[in-house]
């Protein structure tokens, strides 16, 4: 295996289970006897989270090309 696949393969599997993990996070906020929250909120949520995922995806499609910004309700 080449080093430049050895490293995606560290990174993305770091990287991927990062995400992971802090998407269940993300989940233990729908705890309503700790948290108070909207639909509207959880929509949000999701859409940014939705709308980060699809921009990740179309990067390895379009070369690269870098978007996105920091998510706040």
């Amino acid at each position: 295996m080449s080093r430049k696949r050895e490293k995606f393969v560290e990174l993305a599997e770091s990287r991927v289970n990062r995400a992971i993990k802090d998407l269940q996070l993300i989940g233990n906020l729908s705890n309503r006897s700790a948290y108070e929250f909207s639909d509207a909120d959880i929509k949000k949520i999701f859409g940014a989270i939705q709308k980060a995922v699809d921009t990740a995806k179309g990067r390895f499609a379009r070369d690269g090309e870098a978007t996105g910004g920091e998510f706040r309700l």
